[in-house]
């Protein structure tokens, strides 16, 4: 890696973890991390423990009942920066940076669009000084508690979790076996209909999966179907892969009058482009964050390269599960006339109020100095744009010139999902963040709403070979170039 594109590839990374926050009076102003890290530390919110001692570093999750190992990390040699450390583990990659006093840091995991403020503190927590059985009802109370402490959207989903407990705890005994604790873990969480709440069981090979009932659930069944549609009828020369076929591009014809025909509609110019983006993560064989940020960022430069010539864009994240929000701000970057707010992250720190939460952190847009597009935008949505690809919409939702939305109301998760672990080995996944617009709303459960609503390729769509979204799409761009 040559200095330039380090330098270039490390101001990104940074623009997403420290320079994206905008200084509030939690954490304005930063001191020299001089003082050493070994010891014991609390995160605000996110329920973690971490100990660093020496090239080491040790995480645990807790909760009031329990502590359980999760990361284990190793010291790298050489520091991004004078003002951090940085430790490693596998892929993963957390820096160490200087907080807003001698005893708190702030913790960036590689990915993140955020930061994770940690507190020196005394001691270790009291459940991490002894061993936590391994029994069903541990497992249940461990699974119970970690919802209870961090999960901040029991009233949004309209679940009285204490009740949850009283009809669960009963049926869990001593001879429950995994497949019914598996039974009953999975019950008490399927009914908040939230995609970023998941159970893994290996032992057992079964797997539990929230999401929302969609009103568009054939979908993902017929996405084969449904590129077949979009390349052979919409888009001139079929679509360009890039970055491991995540993203693809491709030009369509100005016009797509309906009594034209194929050829006759290609033979148009092709002044509109289509971006479509099927996932915010996976840009790379390597799977070390800062490569597959290189390669999005030359994706980005030979999708935009001869952008001069388009009058319009249509970004279609219909299909997207997610990944990480720092791809999709890169690239609204790509698009953004002026620095403005994407949207600000508050995370839950309080074990017995689920309305309490940290100081905001800000994450801007900035305008990039690479190519890019500044013309008429148009983004496709639906039940099937979840996570990042929500995260993503709320970032373009005051780029000027507005961005219309067409389709279906996003699939209504933001937060990064909170990976945990129950004494059996089994992992579960949770919410514990806030993403909010800069009037502080929220759009969690119901998802980011279209501007116009349009079906998401209905049954006779999918016979008559149409994707009436895009359609509505071009329809709009045609508007404003004329």
């Amino acid at each position: 890696m040559n200095l330039q594109r380090e330098v270039l590839l490390r101001a990104v990374i940074l623009a997403a973890a420290v320079s994206l926050l905008v200084p509030s009076s939690a954490y304005s102003q930063t001191q020299p991390a001089t003082q050493s890290l070994d010891g014991p530390w609390i995160s605000d919110g996110y329920g973690d423990f971490l100990e660093f001692q020496g090239d080491s570093l040790k995480g645990y999750q807790i909760t009031t009942l329990s502590c359980i190992a999760s990361d284990t990390a190793t010291r790298k040699t050489a520091p991004a920066s004078a003002n951090e450390i940085d430790f490693a583990e596998g892929d993963d990659t957390f820096r160490i940076l200087p907080g807003t006093s001698p005893d708190t840091r702030w913790l960036h995991e590689d990915g993140s669009i955020s930061n994770v403020l940690l507190r020196r503190t005394g001691s270790r927590p009291e459940p991490c000084r002894h061993p936590l059985a391994d029994t069903p009802l541990t497992n249940y109370e461990v699974f119970w508690e970690t919802f209870s402490e961090q999960y901040p959207f029991f009233a949004l989903r309209e679940m009285d979790w204490l009740a949850v407990d009283k009809r669960f705890r009963p049926q869990v005994t001593p001879g429950t076996k995994p497949e019914e604790l598996f039974r009953i873990l999975s019950e008490m969480i399927d009914p908040l209909h939230d995609a970023h709440t998941f159970i893994e069981a290996k032992s057992i090979q079964k797997r539990f999966h929230g999401f929302r009932p969609s009103a568009d659930p054939m979908q993902r069944k017929n996405a084969a179907r449904i590129t077949e549609i979009i390349e052979k009828k919409y888009v001139s020369g079929g679509l360009r892969d890039f970055c491991n076929k995540k993203l693809q591009f491709g030009l369509m014809p100005s016009s797509q009058d309906a009594k034209l025909s194929n050829s006759e509609r290609h033979a148009r110019a092709d002044t509109i482009g289509y971006l479509r983006i099927r996932s915010f993560s996976g840009y790379s064989m390597d799977r070390e964050f800062v490569e597959q940020l290189d390669a999005l960022e030359s994706a980005l430069d030979e999708i935009f390269k001869d952008s001069a010539k388009l009058t319009g864009l249509v970004i279609d994240v219909r299909i997207n599960g997610g990944g990480s929000d720092v791809f999709g701000v890169s690239i609204v970057s790509r698009l953004a006339t002026q620095e403005y707010l994407a949207y600000s992250k508050v995370i839950r720190n309080d074990i017995h109020d689920p309305d309490h939460r940290t100081a905001p952190q800000p994450i801007l847009v900035h305008v990039s100095q690479r190519p890019g597009f500044h013309g008429p935008v148009v983004l496709l949505t639906s039940a099937d744009s979840v996570s990042a690809a929500e995260t993503f919409t709320m970032a373009l939702l005051d780029r000027q010139p507005h961005v219309v939305r067409v389709g279906a109301s996003t699939q209504g998760v933001f937060s990064d999902v909170l990976d945990r672990q129950l004494p059996n080995g089994w992992s579960f996944g949770l919410p514990n963040e806030i993403y909010l617009t800069k009037d502080g709303k929220a759009f969690d459960a119901k998802g980011v709403p279209p501007d116009i609503e349009v079906p998401i390729f209905p049954t006779e769509d999918l016979a008559n070979g149409r994707d009436s979204a895009l359609e509505k799409a071009l329809e709009l761009l045609a508007r404003k170039s004329n």
